[in-house]
Protein backbone atom coordinates (compact mmCIF):
# COMPACT_ATOMS: atom_id res chain seq x y z
CA UNK A 1 0.00 0.00 0.00
CA UNK A 2 1.22 2.92 -1.01
CA UNK A 3 0.86 5.43 1.98
CA UNK A 4 1.13 9.54 1.81
CA UNK A 5 1.17 10.37 5.50
CA UNK A 6 0.01 14.01 6.07
CA UNK A 7 -1.94 15.76 9.51
CA UNK A 8 -5.01 18.40 9.81
CA UNK A 9 -2.55 21.12 10.37
CA UNK A 10 -3.26 22.53 6.62
CA UNK A 11 -5.83 25.51 6.77
CA UNK A 12 -8.14 23.25 4.72
CA UNK A 13 -7.17 19.85 4.20
CA UNK A 14 -10.15 18.21 2.50
CA UNK A 15 -10.11 21.44 -0.27
CA UNK A 16 -5.77 20.22 -0.51
CA UNK A 17 -7.22 16.15 -0.76
CA UNK A 18 -9.71 16.87 -3.77
CA UNK A 19 -6.76 18.43 -5.61
CA UNK A 20 -5.10 15.00 -5.36
CA UNK A 21 -6.52 12.02 -7.72
CA UNK A 22 -5.99 9.53 -4.90
CA UNK A 23 -8.47 8.10 -2.33
CA UNK A 24 -7.80 9.90 0.81
CA UNK A 25 -8.81 8.57 4.30
CA UNK A 26 -9.13 10.76 7.35
CA UNK A 27 -8.04 7.94 10.28
CA UNK A 28 -7.92 8.37 14.09
CA UNK A 29 -4.88 7.20 14.64
CA UNK A 30 -5.56 5.07 17.99
CA UNK A 31 -8.89 3.79 16.55
CA UNK A 32 -10.03 0.68 16.36
CA UNK A 33 -12.30 1.23 13.91
CA UNK A 34 -9.77 3.13 11.87
CA UNK A 35 -7.65 0.91 12.17
CA UNK A 36 -9.52 -2.28 10.76
CA UNK A 37 -10.07 0.01 7.65
CA UNK A 38 -6.37 0.53 7.08
CA UNK A 39 -6.02 -2.97 7.27
CA UNK A 40 -7.93 -3.65 4.29
CA UNK A 41 -6.29 -1.21 2.42
CA UNK A 42 -2.81 -2.52 3.27
CA UNK A 43 -4.35 -5.81 2.36
CA UNK A 44 -5.44 -4.92 -1.02
CA UNK A 45 -2.16 -3.07 -1.95
CA UNK A 46 -4.51 0.50 -3.05
CA UNK A 47 -2.83 3.46 -3.14
CA UNK A 48 -4.42 5.93 -0.54
CA UNK A 49 -3.28 9.25 1.08
CA UNK A 50 -4.26 8.77 4.62
CA UNK A 51 -4.68 11.93 7.11
CA UNK A 52 -4.12 11.27 10.63
CA UNK A 53 -6.93 12.83 12.26
CA UNK A 54 -7.86 14.04 15.95
CA UNK A 55 -11.42 12.68 16.53
CA UNK A 56 -11.52 15.54 19.45
CA UNK A 57 -10.72 18.49 16.67
CA UNK A 58 -12.02 17.38 13.59
CA UNK A 59 -11.60 20.11 10.56
CA UNK A 60 -14.65 22.03 10.13
CA UNK A 61 -14.67 20.61 6.18
CA UNK A 62 -15.02 17.22 7.41
CA UNK A 63 -18.20 17.70 9.38
CA UNK A 64 -19.28 19.42 6.59
CA UNK A 65 -18.94 16.62 4.05
CA UNK A 66 -19.82 13.86 6.54
CA UNK A 67 -22.74 14.85 9.08
CA UNK A 68 -22.08 12.63 11.85
CA UNK A 69 -18.26 14.21 12.08
CA UNK A 70 -17.03 10.05 12.80
CA UNK A 71 -13.96 8.49 11.58
CA UNK A 72 -12.93 6.63 9.79
CA UNK A 73 -14.26 9.15 6.48
CA UNK A 74 -13.17 7.93 3.11
CA UNK A 75 -12.96 10.22 0.25
CA UNK A 76 -13.18 8.67 -3.27
CA UNK A 77 -13.44 11.76 -5.96
CA UNK A 78 -16.41 12.73 -5.59
CA UNK A 79 -18.07 10.15 -3.66
CA UNK A 80 -17.47 10.57 0.44
CA UNK A 81 -17.76 7.25 2.88
CA UNK A 82 -18.61 6.99 6.66
CA UNK A 83 -18.51 3.94 9.09
CA UNK A 84 -16.03 1.47 8.97
CA UNK A 85 -18.27 -1.75 8.09
CA UNK A 86 -19.56 0.48 4.96
CA UNK A 87 -16.00 1.49 3.80
CA UNK A 88 -14.51 -1.98 4.52
CA UNK A 89 -17.64 -3.38 1.85
CA UNK A 90 -16.89 -0.64 -0.61
CA UNK A 91 -13.18 -1.38 -0.64
CA UNK A 92 -13.49 -5.14 -0.93
CA UNK A 93 -15.86 -4.38 -4.08
CA UNK A 94 -13.77 -1.76 -5.83
CA UNK A 95 -10.69 -3.76 -5.41
CA UNK A 96 -12.00 -6.85 -5.57
CA UNK A 97 -8.01 -8.97 -4.96
CA UNK A 98 -7.67 -10.74 -2.76
CA UNK A 99 -11.30 -10.88 -2.32
CA UNK A 100 -12.15 -10.41 1.97
CA UNK A 101 -15.50 -11.62 2.24
CA UNK A 102 -16.81 -14.94 0.53
CA UNK A 103 -18.22 -15.90 -2.62
CA UNK A 104 -21.53 -17.53 -2.06
CA UNK A 105 -24.37 -15.24 -0.04
CA UNK A 106 -24.75 -18.12 2.83
CA UNK A 107 -21.33 -17.64 3.72
CA UNK A 108 -21.18 -13.68 3.20
CA UNK A 109 -24.40 -13.43 5.66
CA UNK A 110 -22.18 -15.68 8.13
CA UNK A 111 -19.33 -13.23 7.80
CA UNK A 112 -21.18 -10.05 7.98
CA UNK A 113 -22.69 -11.74 11.48
CA UNK A 114 -19.82 -12.35 13.12
CA UNK A 115 -18.85 -8.59 12.29
CA UNK A 116 -21.99 -7.97 14.26
CA UNK A 117 -21.63 -9.82 16.96
CA UNK A 118 -17.92 -8.50 17.40
CA UNK A 119 -19.41 -4.78 17.38
CA UNK A 120 -22.28 -6.05 19.74
CA UNK A 121 -20.01 -8.59 22.22
CA UNK A 122 -16.63 -6.65 22.26
CA UNK A 123 -16.83 -3.47 20.33
CA UNK A 124 -18.63 -2.13 23.07
CA UNK A 125 -16.61 -2.87 25.92
CA UNK A 126 -13.76 -1.27 24.19
CA UNK A 127 -15.27 1.92 23.64
CA UNK A 128 -16.42 2.04 27.06
CA UNK A 129 -13.23 1.50 28.46
CA UNK A 130 -11.51 3.93 26.11
CA UNK A 131 -14.09 6.57 26.80
CA UNK A 132 -12.77 6.90 30.52
CA UNK A 133 -16.13 7.08 31.80
CA UNK A 134 -16.59 4.11 33.18
CA UNK A 135 -17.07 3.63 37.05
CA UNK A 136 -16.08 -0.23 37.02
CA UNK A 137 -13.02 -0.52 34.74
CA UNK A 138 -11.87 -4.86 36.18
CA UNK A 139 -15.40 -5.38 35.52
CA UNK A 140 -15.11 -4.53 31.54
CA UNK A 141 -11.61 -5.61 31.42
CA UNK A 142 -12.88 -8.72 32.93
CA UNK A 143 -15.83 -9.49 30.65
CA UNK A 144 -13.20 -8.83 27.06
CA UNK A 145 -10.48 -11.54 28.64
CA UNK A 146 -13.89 -14.06 29.69
CA UNK A 147 -15.05 -13.37 25.97
CA UNK A 148 -12.25 -14.29 24.13
CA UNK A 149 -10.88 -17.29 26.19
CA UNK A 150 -13.89 -18.79 25.86
CA UNK A 151 -14.26 -18.93 22.43
CA UNK A 152 -10.37 -19.57 22.34
CA UNK A 153 -10.34 -23.32 21.25
CA UNK A 154 -12.46 -22.50 17.49
CA UNK A 155 -9.17 -20.86 16.63
CA UNK A 156 -7.66 -25.02 16.76
CA UNK A 157 -9.94 -25.74 13.86
CA UNK A 158 -9.22 -23.45 10.95
CA UNK A 159 -6.34 -20.89 10.52
CA UNK A 160 -8.57 -17.35 10.98
CA UNK A 161 -11.88 -16.97 12.33
CA UNK A 162 -14.15 -19.71 11.75
CA UNK A 163 -12.31 -19.40 7.75
CA UNK A 164 -9.57 -21.00 5.64
CA UNK A 165 -9.24 -16.98 4.27
CA UNK A 166 -8.59 -14.02 5.95
CA UNK A 167 -11.39 -11.96 5.87
CA UNK A 168 -12.95 -8.51 6.90
CA UNK A 169 -13.90 -10.36 10.16
CA UNK A 170 -10.05 -11.13 10.87
CA UNK A 171 -10.04 -7.05 9.96
CA UNK A 172 -12.67 -6.35 12.85
CA UNK A 173 -11.29 -8.64 15.57
CA UNK A 174 -7.32 -8.17 14.80
CA UNK A 175 -7.24 -4.59 16.06
CA UNK A 176 -9.11 -5.56 18.70
CA UNK A 177 -6.52 -8.10 19.99
CA UNK A 178 -3.74 -5.69 19.48
CA UNK A 179 -5.25 -3.45 21.90
CA UNK A 180 -6.05 -5.93 24.42
CA UNK A 181 -2.50 -4.58 27.24
CA UNK A 182 -2.97 -1.58 26.22
CA UNK A 183 -7.08 -1.89 27.69
CA UNK A 184 -5.79 -3.79 30.69
CA UNK A 185 -6.72 -6.95 29.88
CA UNK A 186 -5.10 -10.29 30.37
CA UNK A 187 -5.52 -13.51 28.90
CA UNK A 188 -4.56 -16.42 31.04
CA UNK A 189 -1.82 -18.41 30.12
CA UNK A 190 -3.70 -21.60 29.75
CA UNK A 191 -3.69 -24.46 27.33
CA UNK A 192 -7.17 -23.71 26.54
CA UNK A 193 -6.07 -20.21 25.42
CA UNK A 194 -3.44 -21.19 23.37
CA UNK A 195 -5.12 -21.36 19.72
CA UNK A 196 -6.17 -17.80 20.54
CA UNK A 197 -2.65 -16.73 21.10
CA UNK A 198 -1.60 -18.74 18.37
CA UNK A 199 -3.81 -16.75 15.82
CA UNK A 200 -3.08 -13.26 17.39
CA UNK A 201 0.64 -14.07 16.48
CA UNK A 202 -0.40 -15.06 13.24
CA UNK A 203 -2.36 -11.79 11.93
CA UNK A 204 -0.34 -9.61 13.49
CA UNK A 205 2.57 -11.09 11.96
CA UNK A 206 1.41 -10.21 8.39
CA UNK A 207 2.83 -7.59 6.18
CA UNK A 208 -0.50 -5.73 5.72
CA UNK A 209 -1.09 -5.40 9.43
CA UNK A 210 2.26 -4.39 10.29
CA UNK A 211 1.85 -2.22 7.67
CA UNK A 212 -1.46 -0.78 8.29
CA UNK A 213 0.04 0.55 12.06
CA UNK A 214 0.56 3.79 13.65
CA UNK A 215 2.99 5.14 15.68
CA UNK A 216 0.82 5.56 18.52
CA UNK A 217 -0.54 1.77 18.03
CA UNK A 218 2.74 0.11 17.67
CA UNK A 219 3.52 1.48 20.67
CA UNK A 220 0.42 -0.35 22.19
CA UNK A 221 2.37 -3.60 22.12
CA UNK A 222 6.18 -2.00 22.01
CA UNK A 223 6.97 -4.79 24.18
CA UNK A 224 6.09 -7.83 22.69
Amino acid sequence: MSIINTTTQENDPLDAMARRSTMTLMSDPVSHYSHRVRIVLAEKGVTCNIVDTDSKALPKDLVEVNPYGTLPTLLDRDLVLYESKVIMEYLDERFPHPPLLPVYPVARGESRLYIYRIERDWCSIVDSIESGRVKNLDKYTKELADGFTGIAPIFSEKPFFMSDEFTLVDCCLGPILWRLDHLGVKLPATKQVKPLLEYMKRIFDMPSFQESLTDQELEMRVHK
